[in-house]
C-alpha cells in the first residue's frame, strides 16, 4: 500500500485539522482585499459584474487577520481580484509578517518587477503565480487580456531570480485544467518539478465566468486520465506517492476543515466555491461566525453530513469531492461532487435543487401544502407552492385561509431539516410546532397563485428554535411572522 507524500506547504497535519474541527478554530484564512483585476479570465469564479463598492478598509483587514490569529491561524492566503494591483498590498504583507503569520499570495504576475520579487521573498511570501500554458496566444486567451503571457513570463523570471534557495519560501504555479491546455499539462508538470517549483493544478469550479464559457470544460474521464498520468510520473520520477482525487492534482482539498474566506466586503464564506455568506465581520466577530454557522459545522462534520455516492465512497475518510462544484451544480453544499470521475455513472444518485418536498417532510396529502424546495443556505430555505382548488385550506371561492400561512412556514422549515439529513448518517430530527407570534396578514392568495415561503432560523436554544417566515407572491408580501419549534435531541 502506497503512502501519501503531500506537496509541501499546502496542507496541515491531521492532528492539527482535527483540533481545528473540534474547537471551531482556524489554521489558515483566505482573504480578498479587493476584487479589482486587470485580467478577464473566462474561467474566473468572480463574475465581471461583481460589485467593487464598499470594500474593506485597511484597518478592517488588519483586524480580521488578528482575529484569525487568535483562532489559531498560522497563515493568511491572499486572493483577489489581483492582489498586486491592490494599492496597500505591501503594507498588508508587512502587517501579516510582523505578527509572525505565514503568507501565501495568488497573483497573475502584474507589477512584479525584479525589485518587488525580491521584497516578496525578503518578507517570506510564498508566491503562487497563475500560469496556464507556455503558449502565448492560448495564455492571453485564458487571461482575457492581450499581453498577459508577457506579464506572466516576466514575473516568473523575476520570481525565479529572487527566490531563496534555502527552502524557507516557495514558488508555485497555479494552473487550471481546461480544454485548451490539458494535452500539454503533463509536460508542464515535469518542467515545474525539474525546477523545484510547486505545481498547483486544479479542476475548474463551475461558477462565475465559466457558466458563459463552457467551451473550457473537460469530461471527467479525461481529467482522471491526466491525474493518473501525473501520479505515475510523480511516483517513478520524483518520489511522491499519492492517489488521484478531485480537485487538486497531487494534493487534497480539505480547507473547509480549517479555513474560510473573507470577501472584499467582509462576508465570510466556507470557500470561493461555496458562495454562501454565513456572516459578516462588520457585524460579528470571526470566531462567533465560525462557531455559530450551521453550514461550516456541516462541512467540518462531513463524515455525517455528505450525501449520496461521496458519502459511501471508500475514499471518504480523506476526500469529500469539491464542495464548490457540488454547490454550484446542485444548489446543495452537502451533495456529492458531480464532476468526480467516480460519480460519472452515478448522476441519478446525486440530488439537485429544486426538489419536491414530499420525501422531505412528514406531512402527507392533503396536509402537505408546499410543493418544492428551491434554495438552501445558512439557516435559511425557500420553498414554493402553486395553489390548486383541491388543496386543504382553500374555500369554495378559491381563497386561501389565513391559517395556512403558519403551516406553510412550519412545513418549509421541516423541508430544510429533511433535506439536510437526506441520505446522511443521522436521520432528521422529529419536530413540533409550539406557537407563533408577531404574525401579520398583509394580503390574500387565491387558486392559481404561486407563493414563495422563505424561512430563516435566527435563534436556537437547546432543542428550541425560533423561525422567521415570509410568504410572498412575486414582490408582494402576503404574510410574515415567527414560529417556535422544538426538535427532539
Amino acid at each position: 500500500m502506497s503512502c501519501h507524500s503531500p506537496i509541501p506547504n499546502f496542507e496541515f497535519a491531521r492532528e492539527e485539522i482535527e483540533d481545528a474541527v473540534c474547537n471551531s478554530r482556524l489554521l489558515s484564512l483566505e482573504i480578498e482585499p479587493s476584487l479589482r483585476c486587470n485580467f478577464r479570465c473566462p474561467y474566473c469564479y468572480i463574475q465581471e459584474n461583481s460589485s467593487l463598492e464598499n470594500e474593506l478598509t485597511v484597518e478592517e483587514i488588519h483586524d480580521v487577520i488578528l482575529q484569525a490569529q487568535e483562532l489559531g491561524a498560522k497563515k493568511i492566503i491572499i486572493l483577489g481580484g489581483e492582489p498586486m494591483i491592490y494599492p496597500h498590498i505591501m503594507e498588508m504583507i508587512k502587517f501579516i509578517r510582523t505578527h509572525h503569520l505565514g503568507v501565501e499570495m495568488f497573483t497573475n504576475g502584474s507589477n512584479i518587477t525584479a525589485d518587488i520579487a525580491k521584497q516578496l521573498f525578503d518578507y517570506g511570501v510564498n508566491v503562487v503565480l497563475k500560469m496556464n500554458t507556455f503558449n502565448g496566444h492560448t495564455q492571453d486567451m485564458l487571461a482575457g487580456k492581450k499581453g498577459a503571457f508577457k506579464i506572466i513570463q516576466e514575473a516568473f523570471h523575476n520570481l525565479k531570480q529572487a527566490r531563496r534557495p534555502s527552502g524557507e519560501t516557495f514558488l508555485a504555479v497555479s494552473t487550471i485544467i481546461c480544454s485548451k491546455n490539458i494535452d500539454r499539462l503533463v509536460d508542464m508538470w515535469k518542467w515545474l518539478r525539474d525546477q523545484n517549483i510547486i505545481p498547483y493544478f486544479e479542476m475548474i469550479t463551475p461558477q462565475g465566468n465559466i457558466k458563459q464559457n463552457d467551451w473550457l470544460n473537460v469530461e471527467p474521464q479525461k481529467v482522471y486520465d491526466l491525474f493518473c498520468k501525473i501520479a505515475e510520473i510523480d511516483r517513478t520520477r520524483y518520489g511522491y506517492f499519492w492517489e488521484p482525487q478531485p480537485s487538486l492534482v497531487g494534493n487534497r482539498c480539505l480547507r473547509h476543515q480549517f479555513s474560510c474566506l473573507v470577501t472584499s466586503q467582509g462576508y465570510v464564506m466556507p470557500c470561493v466555491g461555496v458562495t454562501i455568506p454565513v456572516g459578516n465581520i462588520r457585524e460579528q466577530k470571526l470566531g462567533d461566525i465560525i462557531k455559530d454557522s450551521e453550514v461550516i459545522h456541516d462541512l467540518r462534520n462531513y463524515h455525517e453530513t455528505i450525501k449520496g455516492p461521496c458519502h459511501t465512497c471508500k475514499k471518504s475518510n480523506e476526500c469529500y469531492g469539491c464542495r464548490g462544484a457540488a454547490y454550484q451544480l446542485t444548489g446543495d453544499y452537502l451533495a456529492s461532487d458531480p464532476l468526480c470521475w467516480k460519480n460519472a455513472d452515478k448522476q441519478d444518485e446525486i440530488v439537485r435543487l429544486p426538489i419536491a418536498v414530499e420525501e422531505l417532510i412528514p406531512q402527507k396529502s392533503p396536509m402537505r401544502i408546499i410543493d418544492t424546495l428551491v434554495k438552501v443556505a445558512e439557516r435559511t430555505a425557500d420553498v414554493t407552492v402553486t395553489l390548486s382548488k383541491d388543496m386543504l385550506f382553500i374555500d369554495e371561492t378559491g381563497l386561501l385561509d389565513e391559517a395556512a400561512y403558519l403551516e406553510m412556514i412550519a412545513q418549509a422549515i421541516a423541508a430544510l431539516s429533511g433535506f439536510k439529513h437526506m441520505g446522511a448518517s443521522k436521520p432528521a430530527q422529529e419536530g413540533f410546532l409550539l406557537g407563533a407570534k408577531k404574525l401579520e396578514i398583509l394580503g390574500k392568495a387565491h387558486v392559481g397563485d404561486t407563493l414563495k415561503i422563505s424561512v430563516h432560523k435566527y435563534a436556537k436554544y437547546g432543542g428550541f428554535g425560533i423561525i422567521k417566515g415570509t410568504v410572498s407572491r412575486g414582490s408582494d408580501v402576503l404574510a410574515r411572522g415567527e414560529i417556535k419549534i422544538w426538535h427532539k435531541i
